[in-house]
């Protein structure tokens, strides 16, 4: 049964962190239609001042985040004492866990381009061990098949594993470049939640003539295959795909957890400063 398209959504310019201009694609209003992906932004800038004053230290807890960059570059530090730089084509999945403190400042360069996702994590993980882990693009496995590209980020596609198996939640990201006039088919499980981010071109789903442009996000119906169309320029996607959690959803800022009083037990332990449980 072939997916369908259920809820489409276009981006909306909001100011983040220090002030950098990001387009917000999923916010707290979508978490239960979205479960488990609880937030999304886009970035694509070619003008320093509106992402140079970055992200300075703030805390995390009960989730996990994906930062991946499609162009540009962006250096990092955290609570555990971790740092380094995200280049062209690499992944960032930061594990918050039981609570981590860190900053993303990104760099002056001709364009950065990319995404950074929030992906809940289940009640009994919320309070786990904190960890990142830095992805480099050559470690992205790359799968060509006729008319389209797959980079498979996490998961598996076409029996070939991803650069990144989730701990926490199963979920499976994938960088979908595709050729002109295609129509490709991508085997989904039946009850995950799937959605699409379009980066660039036009793009259809199950043979229909609706197409959809860059910043939109789809979100689909029940259903074991993704039937994909694209017109005379082709398209670049980024697919999501997991197991909802079908958990309840309590968010703070920069924490996500199950009830109102954990939220305000962990905004406590910040003004208390014992808020970092591992280093």
């Amino acid at each position: 049964m072939n997916r369908k398209v259920k809820f489409v959504k276009a981006g909306i310019p909001v100011m983040e962190g220090a002030g950098v201009r990001v387009i917000r694609m999923l916010n707290n209003q979508d978490v239960y239609n979205f479960d488990p992906f609880l937030m999304l932004d886009a970035f694509d800038s070619e003008n320093p001042s509106e992402y140079i004053k970055g992200f300075p230290w703030h805390p995390h807890r009960g989730i996990e985040t994906v930062t991946y960059l499609l162009e540009g570059e962006i250096e990092h530090g955290d609570s555990l004492g971790n740092k380094g730089t995200i280049y062209n084509g690499d992944c960032q999945w930061m594990t918050a866990g039981s609570g981590i403190i860190h900053q993303e400042m990104p760099q002056p360069t001709e364009r950065i381009r990319g995404l950074q996702l929030w992906l809940n994590l289940p009640a009994k993980d919320k309070m786990t061990h904190p960890q990142y882990r830095d992805i480099t693009a050559n470690h992205i496995p790359i799968v060509n098949k006729e008319g389209y590209q797959v980079r498979v980020i996490a998961g598996e596609y076409d029996t070939v594993k991803g650069a990144m198996q989730a701990d926490y939640v199963p979920a499976r990201f994938l960088d979908i470049t595709i050729e002109a006039n295609q129509k490709i088919h991508i085997p989904t499980p039946t009850h995950h939640t799937i959605f699409v981010y379009c980066v660039e071109g036009t793009i259809a789903f199950d043979d229909s003539d609706t197409y959809y442009k860059d910043r939109h996000v789809m979100l689909f119906t029940e259903g074991d295959v993704l039937a994909i169309n694209t017109q005379s320029k082709g398209a670049r996607i980024i697919l999501f795909e997991a197991p909802p959690l079908n958990e309840p959803i309590a968010w703070g800022g920069p924490i996500v957890m199950n009830t109102r009083e954990e939220l305000h037990h962990a905004f406590d332990e910040l003004d208390k400063g014992t808020f970092i449980k591992h280093s």
